[in-house]
């Protein structure tokens, strides 16, 4: 029997003789009739552009959030020119490179359209080895209204409705966010304010190579209890110009383990599994989460050949651990447990709620999130669940907690809300939770995945007033996104960690009632979410005996240092 367990984090990716042409740094931007045009700086969006430019106030300072609506009410275009060696020129395939756009744009190479993007989850590649000019080259991005995008989307949806088509009237946000695969909690949440970004948040730049190049590598570690013996699963995402026969070499030199392997690398973009045996003389010394031990990793080389020539090479950290999602009858219990066991150790999780850290990602830098996390642990938390209606978070989240022994609850982004199902929103949904499984299951601190944020409960306890007659045609759009579509998508890329379909959830209970629990806030069940303004709840009596609290409590006044610089004397 397999037990799943992790992992593997990118040190460093490069095809020997591939070129590469970084394009981030001081843009042009502006908008649609050009009454604004401002340097821009890229990766970033465009309210802090103009921020920094002096053309808005902090967007945080009193009611600049209604102030600055127009900001995404209107489209904007990025525009950048830059030359090009010959040495990337005559490659055989050069990439426009996007590893984020927010959100709906048309990509402009030299004045030739070379692509769409419409989902700011997503990497886009263009092929413009055709378009390269000796010479300046220019580069556009337009970019639509999010808003205006996701009505247009909203209304042509005219079979019936999705709800919710609107935030509620208080928190002052824009409709119809579930008709756009961008950030929910952009066009507002009841604890924050309404600013749906537009721009490039991530980074940008040219990729070009003659014979093949590594897209995306990862690597999770299973154990085999019945042999007592580990073995390494290293998945290489290549796009090969060109079919051609080759060896992949394996290393893990400090747990005495290698591999050679011969290859058929094919024309286009497949998908190869190695495996690397571990040596079973060898102790392997295990991740463990904050409070239970430490954290050690080893270091894996990959190198690919063609012959003698070397066409790739990248390294990587790796990790090993197992985890479990218990769910079983206890005793005459009724219901059923629910708890991780982390090494086999059953391990308590204790922790937060992690919601975007800024309201413009551009801004959380490296010191903000290190600082963030590390007061997390300080407060002996062990655990932290990414929600489901913010951003799949920055590599270098996932590196920290990686080191900190932080676990992570990782959601897929949709929250409270029912969703469309179209051909053209499945196959982006597709892309985009491929894409992240793939980019985040080398980090032994995600230990399980969750297709939603309280989209389950919503259903269930119908919180859009869903007339019975029609309440089959959402439940039936439901299990097609969440159960055909994302948690298929994961259990074929990730056998290491368990996946619930949502939060809250009855976990193994909902899966036997069709994956729409009568009343997914069971406490005998899965995990729980709980909320209670009217109650007294410094009270702890006041909380139910969940097997699983995994969100719960009341909003409160942040601290004055926090509240003082975004308002006014009269605001006290």
């Amino acid at each position: 029997m397999f037990c799943c367990v992790l992992f593997c984090v990118v040190l460093g990716v490069f095809s020997e003789p591939s070129v590469e042409l970084g394009l981030n740094g001081k843009w042009r931007l502006s908008n649609s009739n050009g009454s604004v045009s401002v340097p821009a700086p890229v990766p970033g969006c465009v309210h802090t552009a103009l921020m920094q430019q002096q053309y808005i106030q902090d967007p945080y300072f009193r009611f600049n959030d209604l102030s600055y609506r127009w900001i995404a009410h209107d489209n904007w275009t990025y525009m950048t020119s830059f030359n090009v060696s010959a040495q990337l020129r005559v490659k055989q395939k050069v990439l426009l490179v996007f590893d984020g756009v927010d959100t709906v744009a048309t990509i402009l190479f030299n004045g030739f359209m070379v692509g769409r993007t419409d989902n700011m989850f997503r990497r886009y590649d263009f092929s413009v080895s055709h378009l390269l000019r000796d010479g300046e080259n220019v580069l556009k991005v337009v970019l639509v209204s999010p808003v205006l995008y996701a009505f247009k989307q909203s209304k042509a949806h005219s079979s019936y409705s999705v709800p919710p088509e609107c935030p509620p009237d208080v928190q002052k946000g824009e409709c119809h966010v579930n008709f756009i695969r961008k950030e929910q909690s952009s066009f507002s949440w009841d604890w924050g304010p309404s600013f749906p970004t537009v721009g490039l948040w991530k980074g940008i730049r040219l990729e070009a190579f003659d014979i093949l190049q590594l897209i995306q590598f990862s690597s999770f570690p299973l154990y085999n209890h019945s042999s007592g013996q580990w073995r390494l699963q290293v998945e290489l995402f290549i796009d090969a110009d060109q079919t051609t026969s080759g060896r992949v070499e394996l290393s893990l030199p400090e747990l005495g383990s290698q591999e050679t392997i011969q290859t058929r690398f094919t024309k286009g973009r497949t998908k190869y599994n190695f495996t690397l045996l571990i040596n079973k003389t060898r102790e392997v010394k295990l991740w463990w989460p904050n409070g239970h031990g430490s954290q050690p990793f080893y270091r894996l080389t990959i190198r690919g050949f063609q012959d003698q020539v070397l066409l790739l090479h990248t390294g990587s950290k790796v990790f090993f651990r197992t985890v479990e999602l218990i769910q079983e009858q206890i005793g005459s219990s009724l219901g059923l447990s629910f708890y991780f066991r982390i090494n086999g150790k059953p391990v308590f999780l204790k922790g937060s709620n992690w919601i975007p850290a800024d309201a413009f990602q551009d801004r959380v830098d490296p010191s903000v999130l290190r600082n963030l996390l590390q007061s997390a642990v300080d407060a002996n938390m062990n655990a932290l669940r990414v929600w489901g209606g913010g951003v799949y978070e920055q590599d270098l989240f996932y590196d920290i907690c990686d080191e900190m022994g932080l676990m992570v609850w990782q959601d897929f982004m949709f929250a409270c809300a029912m969703y469309p199902t179209e051909d053209d929103f499945i196959l982006t949904v597709h892309e985009e939770v491929s894409q992240q499984v793939r980019r985040l299951k080398s980090h032994p601190s995600i230990i399980v995945w969750s297709g939603n944020n309280e989209n389950e409960a919503a259903l269930a306890t119908n919180w859009f007033d869903i007339p019975a007659s029609k309440r089959p045609t959402y439940v039936k759009d439901y299990v097609k996104l969440y159960v055909n579509n994302v948690r298929e998508i994961v259990l074929e890329e990730d056998p290491s960690r368990p996946f619930l379909v949502s939060s809250p959830t009855n976990g193994a209970e909902s899966e036997q009632e069709g994956w729409v629990a009568a009343n997914p806030y069971d406490p005998l069940y899965g995990d729980v979410h709980f909320y209670s303004y009217t109650s007294d709840c410094w009270d702890w009596k006041t909380f139910p005996r969940t097997r699983f609290a995994s969100e719960y409590g009341f909003q409160s006044w942040p601290s004055f240092s926090t509240l003082e610089p975004v308002s006014v004397e009269e605001d006290w």
